[in-house]
């Protein structure tokens, strides 16, 4: 399977290092509209051929699948022209910018008759994998309390300094995520309540946010996000989790630690892979990728929906959009209203 990967930037690089591990695949071209950022990368990963413009990377073809990993302004565009040009697509999250432009890239797709998986890697990471098993396995009953917490002072800035920039921050970046865990955890949902803080005087964006849902399965869980919590050790970027069902309790706690309560108690490390690629503490993620890559390229071989498609993100995206709507407003959001 051929690849061409759109985007060279500080997280594109996870991609490609994942790509080059994942048999059965090559990226046969990149493109970057930097230049030297182009070049650099394309030494790096041994790939010959290289464009600055998208439409020249499209029309020349060559490949099987498109990686865009680029900002999130570009997705509808970049999507659109992929489905045009009969290749999956697998997206970086967001997957737009607003409801109208993903419900496009889903339709553009669908007509094409194209795999289009979001790269909402969050919900591969291999501590939240042996959490949702649990779930899934019946284990613990049916669950009625969910709580998903992302909590650091981590500097995400310094590699991402764009992220500083924009009038949406914790819920779009890093949000998104933790609401996508909650609902693979404890299913889809029917409304949310949200506050946002910005700590953070030198951002634009809000740094803190803790979000309250209500569950078709009856269920409720707590969201809650912030890149201005300091502690120590910092657990950056674990996500820690607490589930209560009826029959048991799940805990993921910081170290990667999971243990299951109900009439014994089970513990077990369920710490990520060190990739040889990877470096801590982003390994959790840096491995994440590499399942979810792995995930979409099963997908596609085997002509099945992936778990995180367009479709499916559709929800996601919902919540993001219902969640600032929620903040601004003052009030609890129907899903059924966005």
């Amino acid at each position: 399977m051929k690849g061409a990967v759109i985007g060279c930037g500080f997280f594109a690089q996870n991609h490609l290092h994942a790509w080059r591990d994942i048999q059965g695949v090559e990226i046969v071209a990149l493109c970057d509209s930097d230049l030297e950022r182009l070049q650099t990368t394309a030494q790096s990963f041994d790939v010959s051929r290289t464009y600055k413009d998208a439409d020249e990377l499209l029309a020349a073809g060559g490949f099987d699948f498109v990686d865009i990993a680029t900002t999130v302004g570009s997705h509808r565009a970049l999507v659109e022209k992929a489905a045009q040009a009969g290749v999956n697509i697998i997206c970086q999250k967001p997957f737009a910018e607003n409801m109208i432009d993903a419900r496009a890239m889903v339709d553009a797709a669908k007509v094409a008759e194209k795999t289009l998986m979001v790269h909402e890697n969050f919900r591969w990471q291999s501590p939240i994998q042996a959490a949702l098993q649990v779930v899934k396995s019946g284990e613990i009953g049916n669950p009625f309390f969910c709580r998903v917490s992302f909590r650091s002072g981590y500097d995400v800035f310094s590699g991402q300094p764009y992220l500083a920039e924009g009038k949406r921050f914790i819920i779009e970046d890093l949000g998104i995520h933790i609401l996508d865990i909650a609902r693979a955890l404890v299913g889809d949902v029917t409304q949310i309540a949200a506050t946002t803080r910005r700590i953070n005087p030198n951002i634009k964006g809000e740094d803190v946010a803790t979000m309250l849902l209500s569950h078709d399965s009856g269920a409720t869980s707590v969201v809650d996000c912030s890149y201005a919590t300091k502690r120590f050790p910092e657990t950056f970027p674990q996500s820690l989790i607490e589930i209560d069902g009826s029959e048991g309790t799940i805990r993921l706690d910081a170290g990667y630690q999971l243990s299951v309560h109900t009439n014994t108690e089970k513990q077990q490390d369920v710490s990520p892979k060190l990739l040889p690629w990877a470096e801590k503490p982003w390994h959790n993620i840096q491995e994440s990728v590499q399942c979810i890559q792995q995930h979409f390229v099963d997908c596609v071989t085997k002509g099945i929906e992936p778990e995180t498609s367009g479709a499916d993100n559709l929800k996601t995206l919902a919540l993001v959009e219902a969640a600032y709507a929620s903040a601004s407003r003052g009030k609890v959001i129907n899903l059924s209203d966005v």
